[in-house]
Parts: C-alpha cells; structure tokens; sequence
C-alpha cells in the first residue's frame, strides 16, 4: 500500500510536454509512480479536473531572517512554494562577528525593507561563522525546504571590519579570507554566492552596499574559489555600468569555473544598460561558451503604497513629518482633519534631505499620477493608461493628489496605491513575453521575505498562473511552460537534480490547483513579526493541496501540522526508483 495516492490529476510533469490524465503514487518522501496506480494509498487525494504540478522552487528570496524563526514561511508557502532560496542580492547574516550584528541589521533593513526590531529581536545570534549559521538552519523542521548563498555584505564585513565603507578596496589578502569564507560555505553546503552593485541598494543609513564598489579582481578572486568547489551559483544585482563590463567578467568567470553566473535582468532606471541589451550579451557570452542566465519577473515591481506602509506619496510633505512618529490611532485621527488634508494636499514635497541618485525616482513617487494605480480587489497588475490615478482623478473632478489621498483613506486609512517602479516602462508587460520561451532566462525575482512595508511579489507563482497562464488578453503562455520555468528549470539552475519534475525517484513535492479558482486575493498590512513588525502579505485561492517530501502541509489554503522541510546542503541528485505496484 502506497502511502499516498493522487488520482486521475491532469499531472504537468515540469518538462514542458503536454499535460497528461494518471495517477501519482507516493512512499516516504519520493514519488514511486505516475500513471495508472492499481495499489491502493493510505491516503487517496482526488485530482479530476485539477492540475497536478511539482511544486515551486523559488531561487529570489530573503527569508534568511525569518527562517530562523518561523517554520510556516509565509507568504511564500501559502502560493505552493516548497522550495526557497535565500541570501540574494549579497545581503545575509552569516558570517556575522559578535560586534557587526547591528550593522548587517541595518543593511538587510536598508536592502530589503525587513524591519530592523524583528530582526534583532527574532534571531538569537547563535553562530559566527557561515557553516555554524547552517547549523542554525537545519535545526528547524519547516513547510518549506531551504537553502542559501553566502552573502558578500557579511563577508566583507566580516574580513574588513570597521574598514568596510563605500568605496573600501581590500587587499589580496582580503580577497584571499573572503574567498576562503566562500569556499568554507560552499562545502558546508552553500549553494552560491551573491552581491549587489546598484544604487537601489543602501544600508538604512543610506550607504551603498558593499557589493557596489567591488573590484573586478575581488569578484573574480572569489569566482575562482567556487570553481575549486565545483558547484555553486554566482548571483548578482547591477546596474549594469557600462565600464564596469560586468558582461566580460561574468562571460569569463564562467567559462574558467564551469559554473552558472545569474543577474537580475530588469527594465530599471537604475540601469545604464537596457533590458534588450542585457539578453543581447547574455546571449553573446553564451555562445561563447558561458553560461549566464538572466532572471526576470513576472510583472512590474510595484511598490505599494499606503499610509502605514514603507512608502506613500504625502511621505515628503512637511505636514507628514509632524504626524510620522505618532500612534497609528492619532495619525488616522490626523489623516481624518480637513484642515489637515487640504494641507496635506497643497503642500510641496521637500526632498532637501534626499540622495541625489535617488531624487529622480522619490519624484515620481510623489508625483507620478499617470504612473500610478488604484489597488482593489482583483486588481489587475498590467493595468492601462486609462486606470491610472491620474485618469481617474480627472474623471471624478478632482486633482492627482485629491484622488490619492481619498484612495489612501479609504476603509479606515488601509487603502493601497500600486507604482511599478521597475519592469513597466511601457505600460504594459509585452516585453516578459518572449523573454518566457528562452533558455537563458529564468522565472524569478520574487524577493519573498523582503520589502516587508513596500512589495508582496511572493505570489509570483499564482499570478503566472491567475495571469499568465489564464487570463491576459495580450497574450498567454502555455500553462506546461509556466510550470516548467517555476520548477525544472528554477531547480536545475542550482543543482537541485531531485525536484521540479514529477516522476519516480523524485521528491514528492506536488501541488493539486483548481485553475478555474486561482485568484491573487487582495494584499493586506499585517503587524505580525516579532516587535511588531509590519509586513505585505497576500493569500491565494486555488491550492487545493500542497505536498512537500510526501506530506500535506496545506490544504484549501490552510496550513497542517506536518512540517517536512528542511535545510538543503549542496546539490541534490535524484534517486532513480523502478516503479513500485
């Protein structure tokens, strides 16, 4: 008797073929046979009429905070993520030296919006050095399994102390410590190394990321130490500075090592580069021999905007500064004031006090009405010109910011004003369709656990689904694809062999979705981290069933008791089964 049987499922295998109606048998933490399974299971889950598909590995996420602390992982878990993989962007807490703790704090906050007082109070600090920090991982059983890079922020951090500033250029010394540091992670089971080299990326006190100034020979330097690994991921962010050459030191980097070098591929003003251009040199270093892959999200990067969030566009307005600091309670109250609303609304931003870099960007923040979106329920996040602020504020008589204070005020102050900042140059998501159907691209970027007051992107995987998959009127892809690209090929990119496909030998990580139900609900401000940290969260419908390692961690969107995730060490093979009766 199997342990579980699905039945008569329309089972996505995560290859790209066409779907097919079987069944899929289940023992222990494997699949064991798809097809038609005569044996009985301990557990028989009826799939007719629903999608069986593996279930998503996500390679852009930042939960290295959280992971230590929460064994559910939400959001990400709630859209059938059983894989994640954390420490992008260069930013991390490991290796971490007793007197850095703040300042690596403070640069996750700065990064990725994680609120500073959930961090210092959610982790317990029990390790120093990188292989110690996974042994703080593996202690925890999760819904998910987990796996991490090592981070270059911790890492310079570490090697050069209270040295470590903008700018700061190591040794080869230096260089030769970081590179042993990443060598040492990678063997304990690291399953990359990252860093950050954009100007979208600043400490909480403003500074550049380590990443960001970092010469050519330090990446390298370190570049060869994974070689000498023989397996890991090189993952970047940039912004792509023309005399940088990024792509002829990563084009090298991977020929010499063998080994995949991954960026985040984004139409961004930060970025000197085009998107155009970036696929262009990816494909040219390939064909060369490299293997470089870009990763590309699923939609804009929108900020969502709203007043107890990260970001608004009253922000700036002096009047705002008077009331930033209070209870929510006597701000609402504030908020509520004609007197004070129609300051509110009259008032000039002041940006006196803002990076020059930056300016451009908090502008349109401010004051970017055609560029920005009233967010409501089934919000559609390819909207048009004609859903804009700025549209619809002219059709109600009103003015740009009339509008979005009223939006902002609605049911009790919680309304959400959506900007896609990045990935929505032209108003449209055409661009991301191609990019879809190549072998050099990769479905990511979600950034599940960050930008906790700002960004809820870790539903991804739903709104390929809900959006790509089902309902665009500009142009679909093929639901074998979709799921494909969140799965094999996501997996493969970091040597995880066992996952990603349904077939025997490989973990039963499976999920079981009603296509016709899947829905993006509407996001929501949570005050649940520890401290009472805030953060964007959004739930899906459709996720009938989520298996990880042959164990039903949801089912109709709630969460069981069973949490068969773990921390993964290394690159995984598949164990090849005969199929079991």
């Amino acid at each position: 008797m199997h342990d579980i049987v699905i039945r008569n499922g329309t089972i996505a295998d995560g290859l790209g073929g066409e779907p097919i109606i079987g069944d899929i048998a289940i023992d222990g933490d494997l699949i064991t046979q798809i097809g038609e399974v005569s044996g009985e299971g301990r557990e028989e889950i009826d799939a007719s009429g629903k999608i069986v598909a593996p279930g998503w590995v996500d390679v852009h996420t930042h939960y290295d905070g959280q992971a230590t602390w929460d064994d559910e992982m939400a959001p990400s878990s709630w859209h059938g993520v059983t894989t994640v993989v954390m420490g992008n962007c260069g930013v991390g807490f490991a290796p971490a030296a007793p007197d850095r703790h703040d300042w690596l704090i403070g640069l996750m906050e700065g990064v990725e919006d994680i609120p500073g007082t959930a961090l210092a109070e959610g982790m317990s600090w029990n390790w120093e050095s990188f292989p110690e920090y996974l042994d703080e991982l593996e202690k925890m059983p999760r819904t998910v399994d987990v796996a991490t890079h090592v981070p270059h922020g911790a890492i310079r951090a570490y090697v050069l102390g209270d040295r470590e500033m903008p700018g700061a250029v190591p040794s080869e010394e230096d260089i030769e410590k970081m590179s042993a540091i990443v060598e040492d992670g990678l063997r304990a089971g690291a399953l990359g190394f990252s860093t950050s080299r954009t100007i979208l990326h600043r400490s909480i006190d403003g500074e550049l990321v380590p990443g960001t100034t970092a010469t050519k020979e330090e990446l390298i330097g370190i570049g060869r130490a994974m070689g000498r690994v023989g397996h890991g991921v090189f993952e970047m962010a940039s912004d792509m500075k023309r005399e940088w050459d990024e792509f002829g030191w990563m084009g090298d980097l991977s020929r010499e090592t063998g080994l995949p070098v991954t960026f985040a591929a984004l139409q961004s003003i930060a970025k000197e580069t085009t998107l155009d251009e970036q696929i262009a040199a990816t494909a040219e270093e390939n064909a060369k021999g490299a293997n470089i892959v870009a990763q590309i999200a699923l939609r804009g990067n929108g900020i969502i905007m709203a007043w107890q969030g990260t970001v608004h566009p009253f922000l700036f307005k002096p009047a705002w500064a008077e009331i930033a600091e209070l209870p929510w309670e006597e701000k609402l109250a504030k908020l509520k004031d004609g007197d004070f609303r129609k300051r509110m609304i009259e008032e000039e931003s002041d940006f006196s006090e803002a990076e020059p870099d930056l300016l451009p960007l908090l502008m349109v923040v401010a004051n970017g009405w055609p560029v920005q979106f009233e967010m409501m329920d089934g919000f559609n996040y390819e909207p048009t010109a004609e859903e804009s602020i700025a549209a619809r504020a002219e059709a109600a008589g009103k003015t740009g910011p009339e509008y979005a204070y009223d939006l902002l005020m609605e049911n009790e102050g919680t309304g959400f004003i959506y900007y896609p900042i990045l990935n929505y140059a032209d108003g449209n998501l055409d661009f991301l369709h191609p990019l879809q159907h190549r072998d050099d691209t990769v479905n990511s970027l979600s950034d599940g656990g960050a930008h906790c007051g700002t960004i809820c992107d870790a539903a991804s995987p739903t709104f390929m689904l809900e959006h790509w998959v089902r309902d665009r009127k500009r142009g679909t892809i093929s639901l074998a694809n979709a799921i494909k690209r969140q799965c094999h090929d996501t997996a493969r990119l970091y040597g995880l062999d066992d996952r990603g496909v349904l077939a025997p030998g490989y973990l039963a990580d499976i999920n079981i979705i009603d296509l016709d139900r899947v829905k993006l609900e509407k996001p929501w401000l949570a005050f649940d981290l520890p401290a009472g940290g805030k953060r964007l969260l959004q739930k899906a419908r459709g996720y009938e069933v989520t298996i990880k390692s042959g164990e039903v961690t949801f089912r109709n969107g709630e969460v069981t008791a069973a949490r068969p995730g773990g921390l993964i060490r290394g690159p995984q093979q598949v164990e090849m089964l005969e199929a079991a009766e």
